[in-house]
């Protein structure tokens, strides 16, 4: 994943997170600084929202630029640093003090009711579109579930807001042998507009896992806007693009998982998996240059499905040039190596007893051009060789 789409993600989860902004406190009130003060209902009982939290988001400024529109390097930052969080009291209300005069978004979350991360999609946002823009684009696909809230100086603003009960997908995990499938984390995909599927969320890292196994395998998958959606279920271990996954359906193959339709309020069961403990085989290897066989570290090592080319797995290569990849199901694969080199070496390393400058010049780093093989996978493959060719130097410029 690209950096400047890394800084979006990250922005919009501090646009609709409490985390971004650290935990609650309660200010005291401020004569230079307004107050915004109201109630959350449940829309399906009509009943207080008791200990929901309600966050009120500034409202983005046309053309305005952000820390991280400006300087990709200068971090992620937080685009609304005016946003403010308090939970509301067993009455279902809330008050907010200290609030910076200025126009905002007010929206409520509680375990059960919709919030904004797991109903906005990510996909809908373009590419090349700025930081602002996308904010912009989460706010307004949000915008039924939001209320405006203008604040003054040395005035209160009465807000009230309503949650929705968003729908649930429950099912259970199990080996081939009939035991639970204890502790294996479930995620999420969404049918976007264009039939693909999608990550839920706005989340990072860990966060995609939306739910966990219990002690009988059971899970349950909350706070989700109606729609299409498959499960699948990932192995408490390594990182998240690398992991084995098994999709609803019992699949390997994202494009081949069940789907299932869910309306608001609903919860659907019977979402269940299960996990092969056959079939599945290592494979291993090692990279090294071809010319002396050292190995060559930190490459880039992946696994592809030899059809579409859709990642399996990927790993960087060890120190000694090793990689492994465990519970590859037999199917026909591409091996891919890429991003491979020799790092520079300063002239201490190369010659630290040589005085003459020209003969301590630093070598620079060589890079290997990328390699590809087709794998075909009915067994163990423990000692796969991807021997690399150093790329050709660039001729300098003719005079």
């Amino acid at each position: 994943m690209a950096r400047s789409h890394k800084l979006w993600i990250v922005s919009l989860v501090c646009l609709f997170s409490v985390a971004c902004n650290g935990p609650v406190q309660h200010k005291k009130p401020d004569p230079t600084k307004g107050t915004v003060t109201g109630i959350v209902l449940c829309a399906d009982t009509g009943k207080p929202a008791r200990f929901a939290t309600v966050t009120l988001t500034a409202a983005p400024k046309k053309d305005a630029k952000t820390d991280a529109d400006k300087d990709e390097n200068s971090g992620p930052g937080d685009p609304l640093p005016a946003t403010e969080a308090t939970v509301t009291d067993l009455d279902g209300r809330f008050r907010l003090e200290a609030v910076e005069p200025g126009r905002y978004y007010a929206f409520a979350t509680l375990e059960g009711y919709l919030e904004p991360k797991m109903g906005i999609d990510p996909t809908r946002f373009g590419e090349k579109a700025s930081l602002q823009e996308r904010i912009r684009n989460a706010i307004d696909q949000w915008k039924s579930h939001l209320v405006e809230v203008r604040v003054s100086v040395h005035s209160t603003s009465e807000v009230a807001l309503q949650i929705e009960r968003a729908a649930e997908i429950t099912g259970s995990v199990t080996y081939d042998d009939g035991s639970p499938a204890i502790g294996i984390f479930i995620q999420i995909f969404h049918k976007t507009e264009k039939g693909s599927l999608a990550k839920v969320g706005l989340s990072l890292n860990s966060d995609w896992d939306r739910a966990v196994s219990d002690s009988h395998g059971h899970f349950s998958v909350t706070n989700l806007a109606a729609g299409e959606y498959t499960i699948c279920a990932k192995l408490p271990y390594e990182s998240e693009d690398s992991s084995f996954r098994v999709f609803l359906g019992n699949t390997f193959r994202r494009k081949n998982a069940k789907t299932v339709k869910v309306q608001a309020g609903e919860v659907s069961g019977g979402a269940d998996i299960e996990i092969p403990l056959s079939g599945l085989h290592t494979v291993a290897g090692t990279v090294s240059a071809l010319a002396d066989s050292h190995a060559l570290k930190d490459a880039a090592v992946r696994l592809l499905y030899a059809d579409d080319r859709e990642i399996v797995r990927e790993a960087k290569a060890l120190d000694d040039g090793s990689f492994s990849f465990s519970y590859v199901p037999e199917d026909k694969y591409i091996l891919q190596v890429s991003g491979a080199q020799d790092p520079e070496q300063k002239a201490s390393e190369t010659d630290s007893d040589n005085s003459d400058s020209a003969a301590s010049k630093p070598v620079p780093a060589r890079r290997y051009a990328d390699r590809e093989t087709p794998v075909t996978v009915i067994g163990d493959m423990d000692d796969i060789q991807m021997q690399l060719v150093p790329v050709p130097p660039e001729k300098p410029p003719a005079q």
